[in-house]
């Protein structure tokens, strides 16, 4: 059987990545690139299998045809992308914000996925990357809640007035960024908002525990470390090896991303 082009190519950035001498650093590069183009030909097999809809968690039933912009796709059409995060997006939607203000939304599994469950919600949506806005825009178009999601570029520390007079959950994910942004120094109104921030200690060591002191008097700050959830695999699954299996649940992160759920003391 010929090789298709996706397998040469992966050869080829393989023998590139291991050129040159024995090195620890050579092969974690290369199991990580195999990794992915493990989880790549996982993906197109369950949706070859399953569809394109997400199976399970809170975003059950949401039509994710789209790449992800982000991190792996298996795993959010499973309905087990952060898993641990399932509990407190239930907890938001029964709250029925008024206002959702995700930063960082890349192709809007969390805005869309949330707009699809909170239907007198007004999702705003930003990214600073224009192809991960343009995927957020389809993404919403394909799930019809695209006249309830407003998207948008950089988010400032002025963006975050109106949550003085609007009560607002902020969802945040910016790559390091959150260091900068969510301060409530420069951003006072910061102590209106709930927020969930994931907070990218693998580039800065120590950041979940600045965060933590920077919100500790205005708000109950709890940490979510990472998990997986088994359960979202499906029954064909069980035919898998233990490796495409535990691939399949993979984010393709590489150190720690705790989460921090900060619930505000003075909601408007």
């Amino acid at each position: 059987m010929p090789s298709s082009e996706l397998t040469e190519k992966v050869t080829r950035d393989i023998l590139g990545i291991l050129d040159g001498s024995p090195d620890i650093r050579r092969l974690e590069n290369a199991l990580r690139h195999l990794a992915k183009w493990r989880s790549a030909l996982l993906d197109n097999t369950l949706t070859a299998k399953d569809g394109r809809t997400v199976r399970s968690g809170p975003f059950k039933g949401m039509l994710y045809d789209i790449r992800a912009t982000e991190g792996a796709a298996p795993a959010r059409r499973l309905g087990c992308y952060e898993a641990t995060l399932a509990p407190i997006l239930e907890e938001v939607i029964t709250r029925a914000y008024p206002r959702i203000l995700d930063i960082g939304c890349a192709e809007g599994y969390y805005a869309v996925g949330l707009a699809r469950r909170c239907r007198n919600t007004k999702v705003m949506a930003h990214d600073t990357n224009p192809a991960a806005r343009a995927a957020c825009a389809t993404l919403a178009k394909l799930n019809r809640v695209k006249s309830r999601i407003t998207i948008g570029e950089t988010v400032t520390h002025t963006d975050f007035q109106r949550c003085q007079t609007t009560k607002t959950f902020v969802l945040c994910d910016i790559e390091g960024a959150e260091a900068t942004l969510l301060d409530p120094e420069k951003a006072p109104d910061l102590r209106f908002a709930d927020i969930l921030v994931e907070v990218h200690d693998c580039f800065t060591p120590g950041l979940s525990e600045v965060l933590e002191a920077r919100f500790a008097a205005t708000h109950t700050v709890q940490r979510i470390d990472r998990g997986v959830d088994m359960t979202a695999l499906p029954a064909w699954m069980e035919q898998l090896s233990d490796l495409d299996r535990l691939i399949a649940l993979w984010e393709w992160r590489s150190g720690p991303t705790p989460w921090l759920w900060m619930q505000s003391h003075d909601h408007p």
